[in-house]
């Protein structure tokens, strides 16, 4: 194996440049550098690889929030129905380290929008879109090009394949306009619980488009039923840590923007909020609705200041700076009853290096509390 720059040699004549989602191609030098020659990643292989595999199909799931619970979620059910599958993409290992399936295997792909930019040729059998919100503008022109990103999921299909589309929002409900075949779920207001692991509205609409998904592969209502109910919540995602001294500590650290952390601050009550890290927005208005539920916020982070300024007109704030002081003070001010719960609503790379690692920090501190 030879290891080389790729900005030192020249690319004409390669097949492909297979380079990480993180790559920024809007900014990064190798898309100049590469000329005519692909820019491709891992789902890309992927999809060029599918021919070689037993018979197969591909779910396809993207959206701003919800894609790793749903992409479990659907995982879960067909591996409790017992059929074959395999969770990757944004999610788990990467798809290209697991070992193929036998024939009649579904293959479950959580994919980010830099994900999709990266392949051409993925023609899922179910194609799905939960939601669009402004996230990773950074990368993008703006909104339209990020939302335009997610559309040419639905665009690689071959015709007569399924698409599923989340219509709550209207960039959604505009790309399920231009496919009449597609499938629209709404959450009605009297949605049934699907159990504690999927509760609120949004748990609601992940919990329909699984089932939309998994009925679509032709499971039975019966079997899509018994493995809703054996479902258990992500790791980060409104994961309840442990109960001290009657104050409930629950991990959502996996929401790292508003619109991600508001369902949370509707499915719980009296609230010690933990918030903050590497901003992503300039307001938190998307977490609005949910002001009501928080008792005292607890700020963190490079945002830590500019959040406490936002959120004191609404509610009492203190400049925790750190998660550990944060969980600290929460836990000298909270009475039984109450829910601490982290919900940043920002990434976490300005003090950890992902949101599993200020995940795993924050029930550390809440263990140190015993």
């Amino acid at each position: 194996m030879v290891f080389a720059d790729p900005l030192a040699i020249d690319l004409a004549g390669f097949d492909g440049v297979i380079v990480s989602p993180g790559v920024p191609l809007n900014r990064h030098p190798i898309v100049q550098h590469a000329g005519g020659v692909p820019i491709i990643g891992d789902i890309e292989l992927f999809a060029q690889a599918r021919t070689d595999l037993p018979p197969h199909k591909v779910v396809g799931i993207t959206g701003t929030n919800g894609k790793s619970t749903t992409t479990a979620l659907i995982h879960h059910i067909l591996t409790q129905s017992g059929i074959p599958a395999r969770m990757g993409g944004n999610i788990g290992l990467p798809i290209l380290a697991q070992d193929p399936l036998p024939a009649g295997g579904v293959y479950v792909l959580e994919l980010s929008s830099y994900q999709i930019d990266l392949t051409t040729s993925l023609d899922c059998d179910v194609a799905v879109l939960l939601n669009i919100t402004p996230d990773h503008l950074d990368r993008y022109a703006g909104f339209e090009a990020y939302a335009a990103s997610k559309a040419r999921l639905f665009a690689m299909q071959s015709g007569g394949h399924a698409a599923i589309i989340g219509t709550g929002d209207a960039p959604s409900a505009a790309i399920a306009d231009t496919l009449p075949h597609a499938t629209r779920i709404t959450v009605p207001d009297d949605a049934p619980a699907f159990g504690p692991a999927l509760a609120g509205p949004h748990n609601a609409q992940n919990a329909l488009t699984a089932i939309a998904v998994c009925e679509a592969l032709g499971l039975d209502a019966d079997t899509i039923r018994a493995g809703l109910k054996s479902y258990r919540a992500l790791p980060h995602r409104m994961a309840h840590v442990a109960d001290v001294n009657g104050v409930a500590y629950v991990d959502d650290s996996k929401a790292t923007n508003p619109d991600s952390t508001a369902p949370a601050l509707n499915a719980f009550g009296r609230i010690h909020w933990i918030v903050g890290g590497l901003a992503k927005s300039d307001d938190l208005d998307a977490c609005r609705p949910g002001f009501g539920n928080v008792v005292r916020a607890y700020t963190i982070g490079t945002a830590a200041e500019r959040f406490a300024v936002l959120l004191a007109p609404d509610m009492s704030v203190e400049i925790a700076g750190t998660l550990d002081a944060a969980v600290r003070s929460a836990a000298e001010q909270a009475q039984p009853g109450d829910t601490v719960l982290l919900s940043p609503a920002c990434a976490s790379f300005d003090q950890y290096s992902d949101f599993e690692a200020r995940g795993r920090a924050f029930a550390a501190a809440v263990e140190a509390l015993r």
